[in-house]
């Protein structure tokens, strides 16, 4: 567990405030994701830079802006936007107070495959700047190299075009047999075309739970609001209990079973998870295939019925 008291914002070149709640910059070694929470103040203008990774983002308060490629997005609190790899861009806050958001990239896992490039460019106007890596149509003709390039200008063409911004009110609120209520924040199931990292909101009715499961790869779920606590442990019956609060990180690493909880009566919790299912998941399917790599506890999967009957409270955010 990440304590929000415990992540230190410093001053940076890109003249904003940021802090590491998971990730090798905060002495936090990571293998797939990491974790990073970061302040604007009003009038502030980030520099403009790219990467060669994927990264996304989520509004904690306070209201901004994103440029993205020369796009601007106006976001507010509880949005997401997504970051392409090799997409110049910077933010703003033209707003009256303090922007804070949170932000996860795959940056650790290109690390590993030694292709993590960053370039910043000050200030420097965007129409000025180089465009995303090119790429080649591909020629008529059915031998594989031809096959090869229209494949993968097919697939650039794709992701090219993925959603960038999801307001939180676009999306719906869908109740699971896991005791919860989701949605979508970036994910392929609404358009979005990150390179597997997958973002959602997960809230808890008052004094409700969640089924225990496990999978492969580093987690991370964010307290939007509420308190609760996190079982977490090596078999079902076989761990510790983790409390939690608004501003907290829970940290879910590799195999783990785990189990979330909202310990307050009255009200509701919010956590927004952040995995790499399509990647990650993926790639250790072509190793281990026929292996399960997601497991649930059926005992705790609610029926239909007992979805049916859990009062939740109205779904309001806070203002920008």
């Amino acid at each position: 567990m990440v304590r929000k008291e415990d992540v230190k914002l410093q001053p940076t070149a890109r003249g904003m405030r940021s802090g590491v709640y998971m990730g090798w910059d905060g002495d936090a070694p990571t293998r797939c994701l990491d974790a990073l929470v970061h302040e604007i103040d009003p009038g502030a203008v980030t520099t403009i830079h790219r990467h060669s990774w994927d990264a996304q983002t989520f509004v904690v308060e306070g209201s901004g802006w994103t440029e993205i490629d020369g796009v601007r997005h106006d976001w507010k609190p509880w949005d997401a936007i997504h970051i392409p790899a090799w997409s110049w861009h910077r933010s703003g806050n033209d707003g009256g107070k303090t922007a804070r958001f949170m932000s996860y990239s795959s940056e650790p896992m290109l690390w590993t495959l030694g292709m993590c490039l960053i370039e910043d460019r000050g200030h420097e106007d965007v129409r000025k700047l180089p465009p995303r890596p090119a790429f080649t149509e591909g020629p008529k003709g059915d031998d594989p190299y031809a096959r090869r390039l229209r494949r993968l200008a097919q697939e650039a063409k794709k992701r090219r075009k993925g959603r960038i911004h999801t307001p939180y009110d676009e999306q719906d609120l869908l109740a699971t047999p896991r005791g919860t209520r989701t949605k979508f924040l970036v994910d392929r199931a609404i358009g979005s075309e990150a390179s597997g990292i997958t973002q959602v909101m997960i809230q808890f009715a008052p004094g409700k739970t969640q089924s225990l499961h496990r999978h492969p790869g580093e987690a991370w779920l964010y307290v939007v609001e509420g308190h609760g606590h996190s079982f977490m442990g090596t078999a079902p019956d076989k761990g510790e209990h983790h409390r939690w609060k608004k501003g907290d990180l829970i940290v879910v690493d590799h195999y783990l079973w785990h189990q979330h909880f909202n310990d307050d009566p009255q009200n509701q919790a919010r956590l927004v998870r952040v995995h790499m299912f399509d990647s990650i998941l993926e790639t250790m399917r072509a190793l281990m295939d026929p292996m399960v790599l997601f497991e649930e506890a059926e005992d705790t999967l609610l029926s239909m019925q007992e979805v049916s009957k859990i009062e939740w409270p109205d779904d309001r955010r806070p203002e920008g």
